[in-house]
């Protein structure tokens, strides 16, 4: 590793710090202007990309509610499944920009309601009238929806929090699991490692590639590889330990972005003594 990276040595102690940060960024974006000029206009970009995948979400809970009602649990299933799709990709802003939201839509791994609460109870026992949970779900997805179209989403914010992803795929997502009922934790993290290309691509890539070719094209490198170590017939035959190092790699790479792109770097001092 070059001079100067970080060095991670207790994952869960980095990711509960970036989590902070990335609050931090969230908190300080509401109080403050936004950022302005190109990255500005990606940002909106980025903003009616994502209402579809949130859209996505919604539309996947509300059919699954009509599933559920005509008695009909692999039609739910299969409908919590294609929700999923959506809010997985839109993680990279979620958990920074709406907290609140994002725990009440995606607890785990002791989560009673929720997308997990669903899922406990739809794929892992006999109960599968949940449409109080469910309503609820959709309730809190169109809440989400409507935030979505107003809110102050800024580079600085969407940086960490494709910082704060890469953490949960390369560490806790792998280790546990985070969708074991429906077997689609495989499926979580590759829509996670999709939702960081297209934050990458859309908002920061060009500007990188003009200020710094050699670091683009490395961070271009990293989220391949990092797709690539999640291409497995399931989570059993993923290597843990190479899923890390890759999301380590684009940690660091992107850190060493930011400069170039006159953001602050994604903060993890203190955490690796």
């Amino acid at each position: 590793m070059a001079a100067g990276a970080v060095l991670f040595r207790d994952w869960r102690t980095v990711l509960a710090a970036c989590t902070l940060n990335v609050l931090a960024a969230a908190a300080a974006a509401e109080a403050g202007p936004a950022e302005t000029g190109p990255l500005n206009k990606a940002v909106e970009q980025y903003r009616q990309f994502v209402i579809k995948d949130i859209d996505q979400a919604l539309a996947g809970a509300s059919e699954m509610r009509d599933r559920i009602a005509a008695g009909d649990v692999a039609g739910a299933q299969s409908a919590w499944i294609s929700s999923r799709i959506g809010w997985e990709r839109s993680e990279v802003f979620t958990s920074g920009f709406v907290p609140a939201l994002d725990e009440a839509i995606d607890a785990w791994p002791d989560a009673v309601a929720g997308y997990h609460g669903i899922e406990a109870n739809l794929f892992g026992s006999d109960k599968s009238d949940v449409r109080a949970e469910t309503d609820m779900l959709i309730d809190h997805l169109a809440d989400l929806d409507a935030k979505l179209r107003t809110m102050n989403l800024t580079p600085q914010g969407l940086l960490n929090g494709m910082v704060r992803l890469a953490y949960e795929v390369g560490d806790s997502k792998v280790d546990g699991g985070e969708s074991r009922y429906s077997g689609t934790s495989l499926n979580d993290m590759r829509n996670n490692a999709d939702g960081i290309d297209f934050t990458w691509r859309i908002l920061f890539a060009s500007g990188l590639q003009t200020a710094d070719p050699k670091t683009a094209a490395l961070i271009r490198t990293d989220i391949e590889r990092l797709k690539a170590a999640l291409d497995a017939s399931d989570l059993k035959s993923v290597d843990p330990d190479n899923l890390r190092k890759t999301s380590e790699a684009l940690i660091v790479d992107v850190q060493t972005a930011a400069p170039e792109l006159g953001l602050a770097t994604p903060s993890l001092e203190d955490v690796a003594q």
